[in-house]
């Protein structure tokens, strides 16, 4: 007779008949015809049952040291429970005990990914809705730039929060430290660069009309008709250096200015189509957890996950305009989506 490693239900039933009507172990083995180590194996763990859990004593600590714990969790927004009781000078805390405690004072979260938004903020939204609401977006340049890290999207650290603390905003790294800064831009069905910014390059508006000059002017708009050139609408976001005067009046001697150069409202990620672009491309780099030793590995990871994004997707993103816009009209200004 066969070694079997699991018993059936229904051979555990019959088992436990067996048993009641004084069969042994060895009988009932050859009335199943199993093995009968594996019957006696079971029989013996039904025997013994499941330990009790023993509760271990927790750590107490003072009522003062309670205080110093809750003041420390209010100054250090989404530290470790290890890192709030080291600040406190509280050491020989099992870390249930300290997370036990920390949960009647705060509690875990992860950074805010968005910058609330103000009264004034929410009315520039909706004027901005306005204006463009008659837009044919299939003619807009939708650009941004993306920061890409070795290890990982920027900005999903968790910790403990106080209770009745807002989460500190998330603010996305765009130079320096372990990755790339990629700008690229959509319009209608078609995707514009990527391009990768020099290593170590500080995007102040010099760097920023030089960059655009040797990318996007010289690789890409200088090929396109007379008649694109006319009705192509500009858009980029309010970075300082985007919307220095340098830069503006750069844009300008290129013929980017007044109707052709969008104006974009403050706090508005959610507004622009591209920052989908970017959440697929991620997704494509840091695929099951993958993680990059160079610059230039990750680089080739952008432009592999850049080639799989088709033209229908980033249609599907630019024809979504129209709804986003009368979503901000409809919530008042508040941020769509999620």
């Amino acid at each position: 007779m066969g070694q079997k490693k699991d018993l059936t239900g229904s051979e555990k039933s019959k088992i436990v008949r067996y048993l009641a009507e004084g069969c042994s172990s060895l009988k009932i083995a050859k009335l199943l015809k199993r093995d009968h180590r594996t019957i006696k194996s079971f029989i013996q763990n039904s025997q013994q049952g499941r330990k009790k859990r023993v509760d271990k004593p927790r750590c107490k600590i003072t009522v003062h040291e309670l205080r110093k714990v809750k003041r420390a969790a209010a100054k250090m927004p989404l530290a470790t429970s290890l890192a709030i009781f080291q600040s406190c000078n509280i050491t020989g805390v099992p870390k249930s005990t300290r997370c036990a405690i920390l949960r009647d004072m705060a509690r875990v979260r992860k950074t805010e990914r968005r910058p609330p938004l103000n009264k004034t903020h929410k009315l520039k939204r909706q004027d901005w809705a306005k204006t463009y609401l008659k837009t044919d977006f299939s003619k807009v340049l939708w650009t941004d730039e993306m920061r890409v890290s070795l290890d990982g999207p920027d900005g999903w650290a968790r910790g403990w929060i106080g209770k009745g603390q807002r989460a500190p905003v998330r603010l996305r790294r765009q130079q320096g430290g372990g990755g790339v800064l990629v700008w690229a831009g959509i319009i209608k069905d078609e995707l514009v660069g990527p391009f990768r910014v020099e290593d170590g390059v500080k995007l102040n508006s010099q760097s920023y009309c030089q960059f655009l000059d040797d990318t996007f002017f010289k690789q890409w708009y200088r090929k396109k008709s007379a008649s694109f050139k006319k009705n192509m609408i500009f858009m980029h976001d309010n970075a300082p250096s985007h919307t220095s005067k340098y830069s503006t009046a750069w844009l300008a001697r290129k013929g980017i200015k007044e109707e052709k150069l969008m104006t974009w409202p403050p706090c508005s990620p959610d507004l622009n189509p591209i920052e989908n672009l970017w959440s697929i491309i991620k997704c494509g780099i840091y695929k099951e957890g993958k993680r990059y030793t160079s610059l230039n590995s990750v680089w080739e990871a952008v432009v592999a996950a850049a080639r799989n994004v088709d033209g229908e997707q980033i249609k599907t993103l630019t024809e979504s305009m129209d709804g986003r816009l009368l979503s901000v009209l409809a919530k008042k200004g508040v941020y769509i989506g999620r």
